[in-house]
């Protein structure tokens, strides 16, 4: 098949979905479908797929879009056709992209099927913030575009219970996201995060947020729950990985400044490859005390890399990871996280069963070759007009 995926930004500080799509669109690529990935935005693509190599998805560079909005002019129209034309699916991803709308017109004029990864953007969470304006995207047009794809990608069968009620005449299908479990196999081990990061040789139990610095992913509530723990007298080291904006950050280093947390609460930036699954194995938790995520791929790699977590029902995958052994679930405030710190940290014998439970059940679950095969499947039935 010939599968075209837009994505606006492919930048990984932006969060999970970028992942996802680079993962997903080369183990299509993997599967022998000619893959292309359409992006106005590069700069995380890996080189070799800019390059051209032959064994990786197609990268199709497109000129950023000219209208204030981020949407595309109308002499721009012929650049889009190019990128779309002769695919037998297109697909796209987020619904608060403004070109993704543009895109899908393209599609309808080529009759080329498209199918719309929703990435959790209408949770009750999302749709409760700035809401009228969201309700008012809906309306103008989005909800009849989501309508009238051949079916909208949810990653959980809780987003797809939130999402539903956006585009009710629409065709919701659940496909946990690709995770791409190669580099989990073989563990790096957490030497290198020991060498790099001194708190993690503080010797107190280290908790690790990774994930995008953003106010719904509860990183304050993180800064609280520490701060909690040290006045129960529980010592923790509090390892804050990600990037956002440069204001919030200045929040969060202000907080810990006012909580008298400066020496065991750090943020350290943004990490990524061997670093980062390092990271995650010199940590004795994962916490993301989140409001919303719809799949959360930290969550999973933590469980693949060993390493329990804990995290809220404000995740839509928390049944599945709940059901891994893996994973405690909590309310999302600092008291409720930092009790099960505590628990945990007192009863160390369970973290190491916890680990492994949750590490197997990402091998048996998340197997990649599985869940491709199921959207190829979707991509099949979207191809032959099958909707049913």
């Amino acid at each position: 098949m010939r599968i075209t995926h837009y994505f606006y930004k492919m930048r990984l500080e932006g969060g999970g979905p970028v992942r996802g799509v680079l993962d997903l669109t080369a183990a299509l690529r993997r599967a022998g479908h000619d893959v292309r990935l359409a992006t106005t935005d590069d700069r995380d693509v890996p080189a070799a797929w800019k390059a051209g190599a032959a064994e990786w998805p197609r990268v199709a560079r497109l000129a950023p879009p000219a209208l204030p909005g981020g949407l595309f002019s109308p002499s721009q129209r012929r650049m889009l056709r190019e990128a779309f034309d002769g695919s037998d699916v297109v697909h796209l991803h987020g619904v608060w992209t403004p070109s993704n709308a543009q895109v899908a017109r393209v599609c309808r004029e080529l009759r080329t099927p498209y199918v719309w990864s929703i990435r959790g953007t209408l949770d009750d969470w999302c749709m409760g913030e700035r809401a009228l304006k969201k309700r008012a995207f809906l309306a103008l047009g989005t909800r009849k575009t989501l309508e009238s794809a051949a079916f909208c990608h949810l990653t959980a069968e809780d987003e797809l219970r939130q999402a539903r009620k956006w585009f009710p005449r629409g065709r919701g299908v659940v496909i946990p996201n690709l995770l791409d479990l190669a580099p989990f196999r073989t563990l790096p081990g957490p030497e290198e995060a020991r060498s790099r990061f001194p708190l993690l040789r503080a010797g107190r139990p280290a908790l690790l947020f990774l994930s995008r610095l953003h106010y719904k992913k509860g990183v304050p509530v993180l800064i609280e729950a520490a701060a909690v723990l040290r006045r129960q007298g529980v010592e923790v080291s509090v390892l804050i990985a990600g990037s956002g904006e440069p204001e919030y950050e200045a929040r969060l280093r202000e907080l810990i400044r006012r909580e008298g947390l400066e020496d065991r609460v750090e943020l350290v930036g943004f990490v990524s490859g061997a670093l980062k699954l390092s990271l995650y194995q010199a940590c004795e938790l994962f916490v993301l005390p989140t409001s919303q995520e719809n799949f959360g791929f930290v969550l999973f790699e933590s469980l693949a890399c060993g390493t329990p977590l804990v995290t809220t029902r404000g995740v839509d995958t928390w049944p599945e990871l709940e059901a891994s052994g893996g994973a405690v679930i909590v309310e999302a405030g600092a008291s409720a996280v930092a009790e099960s710190v505590r628990s945990l940290l007192r009863d160390r014998d369970r973290l190491a069963p916890m680990g492994e439970s949750g590490r197997r059940w990402v091998f048996e679950n998340l197997d990649p070759e599985r869940i491709v095969t199921s959207f190829i499947g979707m991509y099949e039935k979207a191809a032959r007009g099958v909707v049913a």
